[in-house]
């Protein structure tokens, strides 16, 4: 146990944990989904497999191929960002630590796709009758737990002050 204390191991290990969970299921996603076909799981909640070459909401998807490397220079130099911040914060700032490794996490996973493939591979999709919200995958959902995280202890730390 002292030599968690010590090291940065915990955390690595909690980022390997989230994009290996990211990756198996984007790669198991890939094997058993037809491209844009919906498998529905229960109301409300279908696997479908897309590719998205934008950002967030398939923003910039319509480009021309240079959003791959202008997303891919932006998610590492924040990904490099989250890592200063991480090393800056004080021992005891447990929740900030794990809710920067989510977001990093996240992070990394969609990097990986973006730099390995060309785009992001989702599958999971959200509906309500015929509203569909679009599809995200493991690492958006990391990434968005990490930011709720990442509210939560700064109003904590305003609330402490």
């Amino acid at each position: 146990m002292i030599i968690l204390k010590q090291t940065p191991l915990k955390w690595v290990i909690l980022l390997f944990v989230i994009v290996t969970l990211d990756q198996v299921t984007k790669s198991i996603a890939t094997f058993y989904l037809g491209y844009g076909a919906p498998v529905p799981i229960f109301q409300g909640l279908n696997f479908t497999l897309l590719h998205n070459t934008g950002a967030a909401f398939s923003f910039l998807h319509d480009r021309n191929g240079w959003q791959r490397w202008f997303l891919s220079i932006v998610t590492s130099l924040i990904s490099i960002g989250l890592v200063v911040w991480f090393y800056s914060l004080r021992g005891s700032q447990i929740w900030m630590r794990c809710a920067i490794c989510f977001v990093l996490a996240g992070a990394i996973g969609n990097l990986f796709d973006r730099l390995v493939f060309g785009y992001v591979i989702d599958f999971i999709q959200l509906y309500w009758k015929n509203w569909y919200w679009p599809a995200f995958n493991v690492a958006d959902m990391s990434i968005c737990v990490g930011a709720v995280m990442v509210v939560f202890s700064n109003s904590e730390n305003k609330n402490v002050a």
